[in-house]
């Protein structure tokens, strides 16, 4: 799709991408150069504290999963129907 560089080095994206992709105004979007390509990739941005948060959350279910503490399973119908008592 052909789109042209405007003042300011602005493009507009079409609105068919937008809508494909579900993108709205305020959305964040990683630019990046690589080998003479710009890539344009939608990110999700979090707050620190809830990623730090996150971050401890996981150390603590992978420390009970060594510690054999943690069920592990080989699927997610397997979760499921330990979920349901089954």
């Amino acid at each position: 799709m052909l789109v042209e560089l405007r003042a300011k080095s602005q493009v507009t994206i079409p609105k068919d991408i937008v809508s494909k992709l579900g993108l709205s105004e305020g959305d964040k979007l990683d630019i990046r150069e690589m080998d003479g390509e710009i890539t344009i990739v939608p990110v999700a941005v979090y707050p620190k504290k809830y990623l730090d948060q996150l971050e401890k959350e996981i150390g603590e279910v992978k420390a009970k999963v060594a510690a054999g503490e943690q069920p592990v399973f080989d699927s997610v119908d397997a979760l499921f129907k330990h979920l349901e008592g089954k």
